[in-house]
């Protein structure tokens, strides 16, 4: 039995999956929003997993952020508390085995490549396009995390190809400039939206109104597009994805998923490109389910770094 932990800012979820991949129990709890009960909300949750299934299994977590490979502490979340802490040696002495962790994109990516959208692919790109947006690079069914711990990490990757208007972009929580996370997401739906209109909408009603033919609305939906289709074309100059599975609230749009493809084709440094873009299979259960699979895949990359260097 793999049990995979989601951690996400509201809610913590474990799922246990059999052999085969089914669920055999599924159930969350409210995150306690700080560093010492979310861990005991952990251990609380893989004990009623293993209790209700008769099974002791293996513990997977996606966690936004990810682990140094210098000082295996983490980093870059956006739950603010649990940076600069050994999380995941943390949960380990908690649950009393090794716990693997994963940023929850890779999770996500992992799930999918393995037997979602993008099951068969020999280069899975798996992308999250929700308030911001995330990444995660799956090569012949193992999980790239990369030297330092950073693959797939293209939210903070600036806009390519901008145009004026673009320059120098919204400031983002990282400290720079125009990254992709205020850009291709819904928060960056809305900021052009507002700055056509001088109105606030969810992003969802942005999409409805320009359905209907506002012009503020399908201007701004029509640079989404856009600076989606230009953002994933770096992607395929870089490692050229077989597979580009895009999950998160804005995959539920059929308009991206129509029209980026022919963005991208303007932009890849080739005479062709015929890659899929596809919808996520699991949709918001990607991220659990990827990270119970990360017993699936061998030892994770940054693991081996962190070994070396100690």
């Amino acid at each position: 039995m793999q049990i995979g932990i989601d951690f996400g800012g509201t809610k913590i979820e474990a799922a246990a999956l059999d052999e085969n991949g089914d669920y055999l129990l599924r159930v969350r709890k409210p995150n306690p929003g700080r560093y010492d009960e979310a861990i005991t909300s952990i251990c609380d949750l893989v004990e009623f997993v293993e209790r209700e299934t008769g099974q002791t299994g293996t513990v997977g977590i996606g966690t936004p952020g990810s682990v140094s490979p210098t000082t295996g502490l983490m980093r870059n979340s956006n739950s603010l508390y649990l940076n600069g802490r050994p999380f995941r040696e943390d949960l380990s002495d908690a649950v009393g085995r090794e716990v693997r962790l994963a940023n929850d994109a890779n999770c996500f990516a992992l799930s999918e490549a393995v037997d979602g959208a993008g099951a068969g692919a020999k280069v899975c790109f798996g992308v999250i396009l929700g308030t911001g947006c995330g990444g995660g690079l799956v090569i012949n069914g193992t999980l790239v995390t990369g030297g330092n711990g950073i693959a797939g990490e293209w939210g903070h990757n600036p806009l390519p190809w901008p145009e004026s208007h673009e320059t120098p972009g919204p400031a983002c929580y990282c400290g720079q400039k125009g990254c992709l996370e205020q850009w291709i997401s819904g928060t960056g739906l809305q900021r052009d939206y507002f700055q056509r209109s001088q109105i606030e909408r969810p992003a969802e009603e942005i999409i409805d109104l320009a359905r209907k033919g506002e012009t503020a609305a399908a201007l701004a939906l029509e640079n989404l597009i856009d600076r989606i289709g230009r953002s994933i074309a770096t992607v395929c100059n870089l490692i050229d994805p077989d597979a580009i599975v895009i999950g998160g609230g804005l995959s539920n749009v059929p308009e991206i998923l129509q029209r980026v493809p022919v963005v991208i084709a303007e932009h890849v440094f080739s005479d062709v490109w015929t890659s899929r873009i596809v919808q996520a299979k699991w949709g918001d259960s990607s991220g659990v389910r990827g990270a119970a699979r990360l017993w699936s895949v061998g030892e994770i990359p940054l693991r081996v770094a962190r070994a070396r260097i100690a």
